[in-house]
């Protein structure tokens, strides 16, 4: 046995002494995951910018589910998609929401167009990322390329450490900016290997979710459709309050005083993980497998089969986990995924998907079902399920899903660790209890 398999042999051993009792966390009265005994989230803040309601206390303070809200400064996501699109389109969804939870606002014509300029002012990545290579130094998964192109960005800052509210303003619709080609060059350059000289410029003249598409396909390579469809998928993801783990994340790391570029880098650490950013990719890498397993044209009893399957660990990822339901907060339904359920539909019929669509369905259905009955409870399908079909739908690879994911939601930690900072402006640092004995070390020391 070489060294490496007896000291892990010795810290597993160990560790399994050490185990802390469910008991013990009753008697401190700990909440394991900031959660409460009936699975809501423990208050850890205040904010003005982003709600999100998936229950109500009644008369007696007992929770009551209802159907879930999504607020952004006072307007339900639902109210924000139906004005965003009765007009004409034009674009810059993400935008007029970008402006919405920074400034507090909507914004009229010549603020957004104001908004929009400065943004495509930015897009542009420094040259010293190119002429050091940058995207030829790439990470195997793109969310630490992303890591690492942010703490570059804090070498090329003129005043990366300066965290004054003005500063980090400048900073946060620096980097909101920059993102599309961060993302979509490292792409490029790590799964095609692209060039930079074959690299698409930027437009200034393009919106956020249009740029991408650009950078990404190049020009005439996508239609106003396309760009629709992602403004809104950038839009619903924008934020989603304080006590979701990337956006929190931020606010830990950054009341320390520490960069906005170091705050960032944490959130998209968090973002990552498949518990949070990273689930769009599971729930369609999912339903692919299920797909290629049971086939388009399954029976429900074979979709049933499939899912009781996955629920015993013993189909995908054998963790028991059907992707794409089930959320922290809502439980009737997700607002997002309302919205986004309602896009697929269409995207799917006119792209001839219906077949997909239609398994898609009934999966969610006997899904839903199978797991409230497991669980004793209500269970939404949450915004995950449909976001993977519709990045299918536009022919986008899974691996840009969660990247998609930090450009939608950057803007969210931005509006929070500012609001975070002006308000409250101390160090977020909870206390644990020690439940461990007290030792003495002369009497357990080992002799050689």
């Amino acid at each position: 046995m070489d060294i490496q398999a007896r000291l892990t042999e010795d810290f597993l051993s160990d560790l399994k002494s050490h185990t802390i009792s469910n008991a013990l966390y009753d008697q401190y009265k700990v909440k394991k995951g900031l959660r409460n005994e009936d699975g809501t989230g423990v208050v850890v803040g205040l904010t003005r910018i982003c709600d999100v309601v998936g229950y109500k206390r009644d008369a007696k303070g007992a929770k009551v589910e209802i159907p879930g809200e999504l607020v952004y400064r006072g307007y339900s996501i639902e109210d924000l998609y139906h004005k965003f699109y009765s007009e004409a389109y034009k674009g810059l969804v993400y935008e007029r929401a970008c402006y919405l939870l920074l400034m507090g606002e909507l914004p009229d014509h010549n603020q957004l167009q104001d908004f929009h300029s400065y943004l495509g002012m930015h897009y542009s990545l420094p040259q010293n990322l190119f002429a050091q290579g940058f995207f030829w130094n790439t990470s195997p998964h793109l969310m630490n390329q992303i890591q690492a192109g942010l703490l570059a960005l804090y070498k090329e800052d003129p005043a990366p450490d300066d965290t004054s509210i003005e500063n980090l303003f400048r900073q946060g619709l620096n980097v909101l900016a920059k993102l599309p080609m961060l993302i979509s060059y490292s792409y490029l350059a790590t799964k095609q290997g692209r060039l930079a000289s074959t690299f698409y410029p930027a437009d200034p003249e393009l919106g956020i979710a249009e740029q991408i598409l650009y950078f990404l396909l190049g020009p005439d390579q996508y239609g106003e459709e396309e760009v629709r469809v992602l403004d809104l998928l950038l839009m619903v993801h924008a934020d989603h309050g304080i006590g979701n783990n990337s956006t929190f994340t931020g606010l830990v790391v950054s009341s320390t005083g520490t960069d906005l570029y170091s705050a960032f880098t944490a959130s998209v650490a968090s973002l990552k993980g498949p518990k949070h950013g990273g689930a769009n990719i599971m729930a369609r890498s999912m339903m692919e497998a299920v797909m290629e397993e049971v086939g388009l044209d399954a029976s429900d009893d074979a979709i049933e089969k499939i899912c009781t399957r996955i629920l015993n660990k013993d189909f995908y990822d054998k963790e028991g986990i059907i992707y794409g339901f089930g959320h922290a907060v809502y439980t009737v339904t997700d607002p997002r995924c309302q919205l986004l359920k309602e896009e697929a539909m269409a995207l799917a019929r006119k792209h001839g998907k219906e077949k997909e669509l239609d398994f898609y369905l009934r999966f969610e259905e006997t899904a839903r079902r199978l797991i409230m009955a497991e669980k004793g409870k209500s269970i939404a399908t949450n915004v995950d399920f449909y976001s993977g079909f519709i990045y299918s739908i536009l022919g986008i690879d899974k691996e840009l899903f969660t990247p998609f994911f930090v450009q939608a939601r950057l803007v969210g930690w931005l509006s929070h660790i500012i609001e975070e900072k002006y308000n409250a402006g101390r160090i977020i640092r909870p206390a644990g209890f020690y439940v461990g004995p007290m030792r003495n070390a002369d009497d357990e020391m080992k002799e050689d």
